[in-house]
């Protein structure tokens, strides 16, 4: 949240491990990684979304809450029609909803999935955001609420008590800033991983002229994919809750001699992400972006992980699977391909590691120019930082820097992930030439849904994602 000119403060209200957790929760017996942190009740963390936005409502909101929460109870209430990315959601994931009672009951009517157009009310969600709305988060961490998510737990295996919902707080934070070719970027520190690869990012290839190169050329993505691939591997291997790894060296990875150092390591061809390690020496996601008349700019995300989260619904609402997200297995891929180290293994009422990377730019004025945020994965972290160069690098429209092409890669899989229709054959014949494997996916799908807000030269311009359903309102 950006307060005034230069100033800047970070809420994470990030899910935690519930207090039974432990490290190999998610291990057979022979020592293989099962899929329940993914489905079920054992996936889900404690959840924390209700509890941060009513803290940062009662320390920066202006209309009272009750109005705030009014529109949504209304939407639950009175429904909404099923779009078409919602359907297709619902039809590929059928299998998983069929698990869950009520799931099946709202989006499998007679077991056959809701159609785009037909319309969904959800009476049980409005009466939930009413409690909310009445008694803030005590609405749905104690009473009714709380106790339906414990019943939950309780019947089908999962570990959060009416203790863990109790004892949950959102935690502030300082934001992490750094510059950009004399732009000040603030955004999410740890245990979000995104402000550090940002940072690193913006550390390396600041040093490269990239508004004078092909945009979205072999030279391009090549810079931008050795940029990635040496920042990944730090936050794949480094990277936690700061509460529970106090010698985390955020210092280091965003400082210039150790920046000047992985740049020096980048030749002209692709380096194998075998020779890149942490340090030289030894679906779903939400995003929303706000600029109001004072100039207060709050970029948000916020998530339950992958679509419908653990699959199990409670009281008209999906449980989160975020517990997914710690490194249940070190040195095995989670269901985003992230191969992480021990930093961040599970642990008792631990925060785990997050790619969100809700961020603000400023001018050398300290006037806004930009927003972004994304959902998706660990692929939100190279979607915004595409976004931030195609602005100021590129000189973009909001619009334009948003459907612009996008490519992600991860340091592991040592691939480049391209969006189909991306780059032309030339292009890709060079990168091959470079060593490069190239990994195609589909056109406007899988690589991030941004939202954007760009000052432009009669005013801001709101943007979202032609990747997935979002709309830019103004008063």
């Amino acid at each position: 949240v950006r307060t005034g000119p230069g100033k800047a403060v970070a809420l994470d209200f990030r899910e935690v491990a519930p207090a039974a957790a432990t490290p190999d929760m998610y291990l057979d017996p022979a020592g293989n990684l099962t899929d329940s942190s993914l489905h079920g009740d054992l996936a889900a963390g404690v959840p924390g979304s209700v509890a941060g936005l009513w803290e940062l409502h009662r320390k920066l909101g202006k209309k009272p809450w009750k109005q705030v929460i009014a529109p949504a109870i209304a939407l639950a209430r009175d429904g909404f029609e099923v779009g078409d990315r919602l359907h297709a959601a619902i039809v590929a994931l059928a299998p998983l909803l069929a698990k869950s009672p009520a799931a099946a009951a709202l989006w499998l009517p007679d077991g056959t999935p809701l159609a785009a157009g037909d319309k969904v009310r959800i009476p049980e969600l409005a009466t939930v955001l009413g409690r909310i709305a009445e008694r803030g988060p005590d609405g749905f961490y104690k009473g009714e609420t709380a106790a339906a998510i414990v019943a939950e737990m309780k019947a089908g295996g999962g570990i959060i008590t009416a203790d863990d919902l109790a004892k949950y707080k959102p935690v502030w934070r300082d934001p992490l800033r750094f510059g950009y070719r004399g732009y000040s970027v603030v955004s999410m520190p740890p245990p979000s991983s995104g402000g550090i690869a940002l940072a690193m990012t913006a550390g390396m290839l600041g040093k490269v002229d990239l508004g004078q190169l092909p945009w979205y050329g072999a030279e391009h993505i090549h810079w931008l994919t050795e940029a990635w691939r040496r920042a990944f591997a730090a936050r794949n291997e480094l990277l936690a809750d700061p509460a529970y790894l106090k010698d985390m060296p955020i210092a280091k990875l965003v400082s210039r001699p150790y920046l000047d150092k992985l740049f020096a390591t980048i030749t002209d061809r692709a380096t194998p992400s075998q020779q890149v390690t942490a340090l030289l020496e030894g679906n779903h996601t939400t995003n929303l972006c706000t600029v109001d008349a004072s100039g207060m700019a709050v970029a948000l995300t916020t998530t339950i992980n992958t679509a419908f989260g653990n699959g199990v619904m409670v009281s008209g609402f999906f449980l989160n699977n975020e517990m997914d997200d710690f490194s249940a297995k070190p040195g095995s891929p989670n269901t985003f391909g992230l191969v992480q180290g021990t930093a961040n293994k599970i642990e008792p009422g631990k925060r785990m590691l997050s790619s969100m990377s809700p961020t603000i730019v400023e001018d050398g004025r300290g006037q806004v120019i930009l927003l972004a945020g994304a959902g998706g994965g660990p692929r939100i972290i190279t979607a915004v930082w595409q976004t931030i160069s195609n602005v100021i690098d590129f000189h973009k429209t909001g619009d334009l820097a948003v459907a612009a092409p996008r490519v992600h890669h991860q340091h592991l899989p040592d691939v480049i992930f391209v969006e189909g229709g991306s780059i032309d054959k030339p292009t890709e014949e060079q990168l091959r030439a470079m060593d490069y494997r190239l990994r195609w996916g589909e056109p406007r799908r899988g690589f991030a849904a941004i939202t954007a807000i760009v000052r432009g030269a009669s005013g801001w311009d709101g943007t979202s994602d032609p990747r997935a359903g979002g709309a830019a309102i103004g008063d």
